[in-house]
Parts: C-alpha cells; sequence; structure tokens
C-alpha cells in the first residue's frame, strides 16, 4: 500500500497545464486524507471557473492510478485565496512585481519577429505553422499575435479561449503545445469587433503582452508582426532589443521591393535579420506536375541579395513554400498544415525551415555581456 508520502511523491510530477510547474511546487495540494484505498484529495485552483479544471482532474488520476490502481481516489476543488494567488505570482515573477522576461540578462529564449512589407503574403501562416514545427521539435513555443488589427493567429492555432487572470497576470490559452495571446479575448463585441488604437496605444498593448503574460521558459517566441513600418515594428525593437526579424514575401517583383523596407527598418533599430521565406512561390500542377508560376517566382532570392547589400551582412533565403490551396484549408479549419498533411510540399518547405532555426545558435545581440574596457 501506498504511504501518504508516495501520494506527494506522485503529484509532485503533476503539472499544471498552463504553468508548467508541478502542484506541490504551486502548492495547489491542500491536503491528502489517505484511508487504506480511499484517497481523498484536495486541491486549490488559481481562480474559480479555472477552464483547465477537468485536464488537472485527468492528470491526477492518472499519476494516483499509476502509483495504484486500486486506490478510488475523491477529488474536492477549493479556490485559493487573494493572499495566496499574490503569492504565487511572486512565486513565478522571482520576487518581481512587473518585467519583461526576455530583456533579462539570462533569458535563453529567442524572439523572433515575423515581418512582411505587405499584407497578403501569408505571414501569419508561416508564423502559426513555423510554430507548430518547432513544438514538434521539442521546443517550447509561444506567439504574440501583434497585429493588433487584423489579428488572425488565434484561429490558425485553435486558441480562441480567453486568459485566466491572476492578480492581473495573464495565463494565456494554448493550441497544440503553444501559448497564444492576442488582442481577440480583450474584444467584447469579438471577431467582427474593429479596433481603434492609435500609437501609444500599440505600444502599450505589445509591452502587456510581453510583460504581464505568464510564458514560462520559452525556446521561441515568436511575434506575428503587422505589415509594413509601422509602431508595432518600431515598439518591437524598443521592448525586445535582441529580437531577430525574417522578411516574408510573395514570389513577384513588386513584393520584394516593398519587403525590403521591412528589412532595412529592422536593420536601422539594430535588429538583425536572419533571413528570407518566399511564400506562394508557384503552384504545381495537380494533374502534370508542371510548377505554375501564379504570383511569380524568385523575389526571395532578389530581396534576400537586396537586405545582404544594405544591412552588410549575409540574409539567406530560408525556403521557398509552394501555393497550395490546402493550406488556406488547414489554417480556416484551425489544423496548421504542417499537422493536417505534413507530407505535402509546402508542409515539407516549413518543417525544413523550422530545423534551420531549432539549429542556429543564440546570438548576443542585445544582451549585455558584463564586462567592462576598463
Amino acid at each position: 500500500m501506498p504511504t501518504t508520502a508516495d501520494i506527494y511523491a506522485a503529484l509532485s510530477q503533476v503539472e499544471d497545464p498552463e504553468i508548467h510547474r508541478s502542484l506541490t511546487e504551486l502548492n495547489m495540494v491542500e491536503s491528502v486524507d489517505l484511508k487504506g484505498e480511499k484517497l481523498a484529495l484536495g486541491i486549490k485552483l488559481t481562480v474559480a471557473g479555472c477552464p483547465m479544471r477537468d485536464e488537472i482532474t485527468n492528470r491526477i488520476v492518472t499519476a494516483i492510478s499509476n502509483l495504484d490502481s486500486n486506490l478510488v481516489t475523491q477529488i474536492t476543488f477549493s479556490v485559493m485565496t487573494d493572499q495566496e494567488r499574490a503569492d504565487l505570482r511572486r512565486q513565478l515573477k522571482g520576487g518581481v512585481d512587473r518585467e519583461n522576461p526576455f530583456n533579462a540578462a539570462n533569458s535563453m529564449t529567442k524572439v523572433i519577429a515575423i515581418a512582411s512589407g505587405k499584407g497578403g503574403v501569408g505571414k501569419s501562416s508561416i508564423t502559426a505553422n513555423l510554430a507548430v514545427a518547432l513544438t514538434q521539435l521539442g521546443r517550447k513555443v509561444g506567439v504574440i499575435d501583434a497585429d493588433i488589427y487584423g489579428h488572425s493567429i488565434p484561429r490558425l492555432l485553435n486558441a480562441n479561449g480567453a486568459p485566466t487572470m491572476v492578480e492581473g497576470m495573464m495565463m494565456p490559452p494554448q493550441g497544440y503545445g503553444i501559448k497564444v495571446i492576442s488582442t481577440l479575448p480583450f474584444k467584447r463585441g469579438g471577431v467582427s469587433e474593429p479596433v481603434a488604437f492609435r500609437g501609444p496605444m500599440l505600444h502599450k498593448m505589445l509591452d502587456q503582452f510581453l510583460c504581464d503574460v505568464w510564458w514560462g521558459d520559452l525556446d521561441f517566441l515568436l511575434i506575428d508582426l503587422p505589415p509594413g513600418t509601422g509602431d508595432v515594428a518600431i515598439s518591437t525593437a524598443h521592448l525586445v532589443p535582441s529580437s531577430e526579424v525574417i522578411v516574408i514575401t510573395s514570389g513577384h517583383e513588386a513584393a520584394a521591393e516593398v519587403a525590403v523596407r521591412a528589412g532595412v527598418l529592422a536593420h536601422h533599430l539594430n535588429q538583425k535579420v536572419i533571413g528570407v521565406i518566399e511564400n506562394l512561390s508557384g503552384l504545381n500542377c495537380p494533374h502534370c506536375g508542371e510548377i505554375i508560376d501564379v504570383f511569380g517566382m524568385g523575389a526571395g532570392k532578389e530581396l534576400a541579395k537586396l537586405l545582404s547589400a544594405e544591412t552588410k551582412t549575409d540574409v539567406p533565403v530560408l525556403g521557398e513554400i509552394p501555393i497550395d490551396p490546402n493550406v488556406r484549408k488547414a489554417g480556416d479549419s484551425g489544423i496548421p498544415i504542417v499537422l493536417a498533411d505534413p507530407g505535402c510540399a509546402s508542409a515539407a518547405a516549413i518543417i525544413a525551415i523550422a530545423a534551420k532555426l531549432a539549429s542556429a545558435p543564440r546570438g548576443l545581440v542585445g544582451q549585455s555581456l558584463k564586462v567592462s574596457p576598463i
């Protein structure tokens, strides 16, 4: 028969699905009452109506069953007091009331902003699919939908829920294991309600996404920027100086001419442009296999050449993604193409790009080296 200590040991292996730390570490285990084969557990949730209650229940039942399948477990849920929630926030934030964790000297998160010169080139779709592909490679990923006016990431990643609030700290909704935050949950009118923000409010919103969301330990934070060279692109560089940039273009020359401005702006703001992705790059005919040049092809190479000259660095083409109607269908259904059809040409191209990003070493751009010339 297991002991009370065995029960605590089993619960120490059960993670809160939002915070990704054990129930015992988060002081969520209120009581353990073991009498023979009957086990009564008291578990404290962070908030009433916690959306992860069922998932927490399933994880506890599985852990106890693995310990002893004969135990009959009864779980009683309560809610943390205001003081306990405040203590939890301080515990998670390391005693700091409010900070941008991605600017911390010890941050190991690679922050990549996905930019484009104009809309309609598939920037958000690529962001969502890259996030999933990186997760499949074992990386922990978060996504900020910084396209405040035209957010689409929640739908693409099936993460339409609202964040759970804990003493002003947001536990973001998740899709496919990816933490996602956007303006969608904060609009009373839902998807159809427009966002009428000017510059300072856009900056504040991005700052809140960075500082007030519980991101945990991420390997990658992808920021889906709005198209162009406006307020959000500038704020991203100021708020996360160590962030890097990938520029998306479609295959025709005019798109590359517009996209180069996004890359040059990033360079002027001391961000490193780590590559170019050419999307919508030719259509494979389903009947004969011939590549049909629908929107033009080759602009990615031209854009990389222009950015290399402007930034005096080597800006590579990370990949060329062909046109595939199934990418659109998969996105509309909230199942990214790398999950819906991982063997298709477009998914294979995205997966290859993710592998390049996952294997790239973390640079020192924007980081304090804590050395002095004196």
